[in-house]
């Protein structure tokens, strides 16, 4: 209970996209809820096809399965809540909504950064160390990376949502956003933030531009190994996983850094809610599309799938 002049805030109001018509939101219900279906549906694929096929049992889909759980979660997190302002006008949150909501995000968020990375250093080991591949990215090996990414957006997601809803809250509790983020939150706070965005910035350097430089570094150096290699099927090959990965993750990155590392910018509200677009639902429909449509190992294990499945049902 806060005294004073304070209110309690009990609830906050989701302002989404409740400035467009009526029409052009009841449009874009349609085009996320299809985006959103697609997404589960492609990673669900994903992760029981490199469950189920022997041959897709490498580090690379190790790390592609838990790319496709932390995927979902994040999903789940933000889709179908903003589902909800735009169709049914359900634009009240809770005090505890808001912050569980915040904490997941900030909790799979953080987890993907690490693991993007991670999944950076499997390539270039990979493709700059082939003889010491099986040696550096044991099961051991794989499981520790996969575990660290995992318990990384643990103690950052804690730490900020812990602080934000410390603060004071005296009104108005309008959230200029489609979901509780921490820069539109933290703009209702009745008190001096600048310790807090410090270190949110410092959050922001160590686990997303920190992770972000590394995979730059270890793409500098496996584009170098790639153009040096004598054959061209293999610069093809080569080439071609790595393309995919590099520019998911440039996109997640860029709007992430964009949006993050200056929470009090004078970017527009809209704006914000189009760069948040980007990475909460544009990058998480895109990782089924390229590491299923495009990866011809995925297409086989499916195709191999599908030919028992049909096996076992004649039988």
């Amino acid at each position: 209970m806060m005294r004073g002049n304070w209110t309690t805030v009990r609830e906050f109001i989701l302002v989404s996209f409740s400035t467009l018509s009526s029409e052009l939101q009841a449009l874009l219900f349609l085009l996320f809820l299809g985006i959103y279906l697609v997404t589960l549906m492609g990673n669900v694929l994903i992760i029981l096809v490199t469950t189920a096929d022997f041959a897709l049992q490498s580090p690379m889909y190790f790390f592609l399965r838990n790319l496709s759980f932390l995927e979902i979660g994040f999903n789940l997190v933000i889709v179908p809540k903003m589902l909800g302002t735009l169709i049914l006008q359900d634009t009240t949150i809770s005090f505890l909504g808001c912050a569980t909501q915040m904490y997941f995000f900030f909790f799979f968020g953080v987890a993907e950064c690490c693991l993007l990375a991670t999944m950076a250093y499997d390539r270039y080991v990979a493709i700059c160390d082939p003889l010491h591949y099986p040696i550096i990215m044991s099961h051991r090996s794989c499981a520790q990376l996969a575990a660290a990414s995992w318990f990384s957006g643990v103690p950052v997601a804690t730490v900020e949502t812990t602080w934000i809803f410390s603060f004071p809250f005296c009104g108005p509790n309008r959230v200029n956003h489609f979901f509780c983020d921490s820069p539109p939150v933290i703009a209702l706070v009745c008190a001096d933030t600048s310790l807090f965005e410090l270190e949110a910035l410092t959050a922001t350097v160590l686990f997303i531009i920190f992770p972000f430089l590394l995979i730059l570094g270890s793409y500098v150096h496996i584009l170098s190994t790639i153009f040096r290699m004598p054959s061209a099927e293999g610069k093809r090959k080569a080439f071609s996983t790595c393309s995919s990965h590099l520019l998911v993750v440039s996109l997640f990155y860029s709007t992430a850094i964009l949006t993050y590392f200056r929470p009090r910018s004078n970017t527009s509200p809209e704006n914000k809610k189009a760069l948040s677009l980007s990475y909460t639902v544009v990058t998480p429909i895109l990782n089924p599309i390229i590491y299923s449509l495009r990866n011809n190992e995925v297409k086989a294990a499916l195709r191999r799938i599908s030919q028992r499945t049909l096996g076992t049902l004649k039988l």
